[in-house]
């Protein structure tokens, strides 16, 4: 998304995002599991319309954290469809309570959603593709390569020229320690 760098500085939502955020690395799990919710939530409509409804969204998943939403029921649920503050769709709500309840298996499993990325890092897209369609739902090929990009784990959020890529540059991002270059399409 390395056009995002010509659209994104000035705007006062893009902006942010874009500077302070887009392509960081990321080890904390509520902030994982926000990350990949704001992604299947995008799936079919404009990243502009998720980073508005963000703040409506973190506060209906209660900040996203991962042992409150697993045990979300179906009055959460019939909460969440009633909340015209974030996306309404009943398949995407599922998934992300559903994700939810993986992602705490995989602390059992690898003591996390950020082990879990380490151990199975680096890969090619396709194969974090099936990856992630194995472990969690919702999960196609463009909500892989965009969480995985925007966490640090694939490279390209940002042109080489963008003076944000070499701030991410010097958080040493899983992509760059593992040895990818920058300049491809992951």
């Amino acid at each position: 998304m390395s056009w995002y760098c010509d659209v994104a500085p000035g705007h006062p939502i893009h902006g942010p995002y874009h500077d302070l955020e887009y392509g960081f690395p990321l080890r904390d799990e509520a902030a994982l599991f926000e990350r990949l919710s704001l992604e299947i939530f995008q799936a079919g409509l404009s990243w502009l319309l998720i980073l508005k409804k963000r703040p409506a969204m973190v506060s209906a998943f209660d900040a996203f954290d991962v042992d409150t939403v697993a045990d979300y029921g179906e009055a959460d649920v019939r909460r969440l469809l009633g909340d015209a503050g974030i996306i309404r769709n009943r398949r995407k709500v599922a998934a992300i309570i559903e994700n939810a309840r993986r992602l705490k298996m995989l602390r059992d499993t690898h003591g996390g959603v950020a082990l879990w990325l380490d151990n199975h890092h680096p890969r090619s897209h396709a194969d974090w593709t099936r990856l992630f369609r194995e472990t969690f739902c919702f999960t196609g090929g463009e909500v892989v390569r965009e969480f995985l990009m925007s966490t640090g784990y694939l490279p390209g959020a940002h042109r080489e020229d963008c003076p944000i890529h070499a701030r991410i540059l010097g958080e040493r991002p899983p992509w760059l320690r593992s040895g990818l270059r920058s300049n491809i399409d992951p």
